[in-house]
């Protein structure tokens, strides 16, 4: 009994040491996490990153904290550079978002950062991927919507600009005259009608998007070039792209206007004392 007393003794005192160990590791990580918060905001990514990595480091769990280290190497991503270091801050938030979905594969924001990453890395699969379930979680999101049917897009136009390459581009038609359109259709043109899709629901979520309209223009200028043997399709998919750049155009000017109107509109500022 005795034994058995001390031994039950000793483990309630080590797990109150541990949980006041718990708590000071918590304590300090929401600590990392507030410092980190502070240099992202003065533009201080190198320290953020610190603070934040520390964070993970005091509590493993800590989802906001590895949220913010993505959010951060993101942040000093540059879209478009091919070099190591940007590489590895790609591959450093995607680590992050990875992990994230690893204990919730629902996180919808991880799966737009990741999806967002591996676009710009030209992973296409992966990102129309990433990009499809988040939509699943969230369908009526229009940014959403608007950013996979760029990743479809994207991987059409370059898909399409491979094959065209190979060919003598004499005449804007020298795809769809060419031999190997139909299986160019076969492959690329699915990515180009679901991207059609989704961007017609995002304009009706969304009035006036004029990056969706843009990219309609674009969607149907590459339709175009499917259009394996017919030159009247591939009129009929060019006229709907310049019918889609008047729209972006009037959407855009209406834009401008509304935003001069408002700046008219605003009082003068007080004549100082």
């Amino acid at each position: 009994m005795i034994s058995r007393f001390l031994f039950t003794t000793g483990l309630l005192v080590c797990f109150a040491i541990t949980g006041v160990a718990q708590d000071e590791a918590k304590a300090s990580a929401t600590n990392e996490v507030d410092q980190g918060v502070q240099a992202f905001r003065q533009a201080r990514y190198e320290d953020a990153i610190a603070h934040f990595k520390q964070a993970v480091a005091f509590d493993p769990d800590l989802v906001v904290a590895k949220m913010y280290l993505a959010a951060t190497y993101l942040q000093e991503f540059q879209p478009g550079v091919d070099t190591p270091e940007n590489v590895v801050l790609a591959t450093s938030a995607l680590e992050q978002y990875s992990e994230i979905l690893r204990s919730n594969p629902s996180d919808v924001e991880s799966l737009k950062g990741l999806a967002y990453l591996k676009l710009q890395l030209n992973n296409f699969d992966e990102a129309k991927a990433a990009y499809a379930k988040a939509i699943a979680l969230n369908p009526n999101d229009p940014e959403l919507l608007y950013a996979a049917a760029v990743a479809d897009w994207s991987n059409a136009n370059a898909g399409i600009d491979a094959e065209k390459a190979k060919l003598d581009a004499e005449t804007e038609y020298s795809l769809i005259v060419s031999e190997e359109c139909p299986d160019v259709r076969t492959r690329f043109l699915p990515d180009i009608d679901r991207a059609i899709a989704m961007l017609n629901k995002a304009i009706s979520l969304r009035k006036d998007y004029i990056d969706a309209m843009t990219y309609m223009d674009a969607l149907y200028r590459l339709r175009a070039e499917l259009e394996c043997g017919s030159k009247k399709n591939f009129k009929a998919n060019i006229k709907q792209s310049n019918e889609w750049a008047d729209r972006a155009a009037a959407a855009r000017k209406k834009q401008v206007e509304a935003a001069t109107k408002d700046s008219q509109e605003q009082p003068p500022d007080k004549p100082q004392m």
